[in-house]
């Protein structure tokens, strides 16, 4: 197979940067990165460009590192509790799933990206849970949070006890 040798003049998943020169099927290179202006092709011409690229690079990545800092003072302040609605015995129903811990994040001013919450699985019980959260290549944090319930929770009374009101009232 054919390759050829391309300028990336923005980020592209899974690829590279922008300023980086990389190798790929002249096919990729030829029907779509080239027409959607994601890269040029390599030669003379091009090497001013890649070196202002690269200096672009440069200052947007020192400038997403300092808004991710920004989000981890902020996220480190923060105690996190969802409400669910109950049944009985304090069963969920539903789940609270990644949108949902980031609507609950954005009610506190701290905006993030679905792709930045490592949630697994849907979350399905009550109580304490933490979840890795992925804020720049460099910086990851362990967000604790919790899900509580909106109503108060009845245990089911079992029928061979009788609560101890209804003992206190036949005496």
């Amino acid at each position: 197979m054919a390759t050829t040798n391309v300028l990336l003049t923005q980020p592209v998943d899974n690829l590279g940067g922008e300023g980086d020169q990389v190798s790929v099927r002249a096919g990729y290179a030829r029907n779509f990165l080239l027409p959607r202006k994601l890269a040029l092709p390599v030669n003379r011409a091009n090497k001013k460009y890649v070196e202002a690229l690269q200096a672009r690079k440069a200052a947007r990545q020192a400038k997403e590192l300092e808004h991710a800092q920004g989000v981890l003072a902020r996220l480190e302040t923060l105690h996190i509790a969802i409400p669910v609605k109950t049944g009985e015995g304090g069963r969920m129903f539903g789940s609270v799933t990644s949108n949902d811990l980031i609507a609950r994040l954005k009610e506190d001013g701290v905006e993030l990206d679905k792709k930045q919450i490592n949630l697994y699985t849907p979350v399905k019980s009550l109580g304490k849970h933490t979840t890795k959260v992925k804020l720049h290549s460099e910086i990851t944090f362990e967000l604790e949070w919790e899900v509580v319930s909106e109503n108060p929770i009845d245990l089911p009374a079992e029928e061979g006890e009788a609560a101890p009101a209804e003992e206190e009232a036949k005496s």
